[in-house]
């Protein structure tokens, strides 16, 4: 198993980890129990985008701008509803 192979494990370990933090944080029956999903929630977040940091730098994660028709295409699309 490779560097970037471990890490895009450790990413998407993470953002399920956070998708279980969140729901956590949502049905939290008491405030005590919801600050701690929460700071568990932000933890997890603050992870995650370190990873996703590192994964970039190195041209592992990369992204796509989308054109600024295609966005307004969408915009429009939806301002009508």
């Amino acid at each position: 198993m490779d560097d970037r192979c471990i890490m895009e494990n450790l990413l998407l370990t993470t953002k399920g980890v956070c998708d279980l933090y969140l729901h956590g944080t949502i049905e939290s029956p008491t405030a005590n129990v919801h600050q701690t999903f929460d700071t568990a929630l932000n933890d997890s977040l603050c992870m995650q985008e370190e990873i996703y940091k590192k994964m970039s730098a190195k041209g592992w994660y990369t992204t796509e701008t989308a054109e600024q028709t295609k966005i307004m295409k969408v915009k429009n699309q939806f301002a009508g509803m």
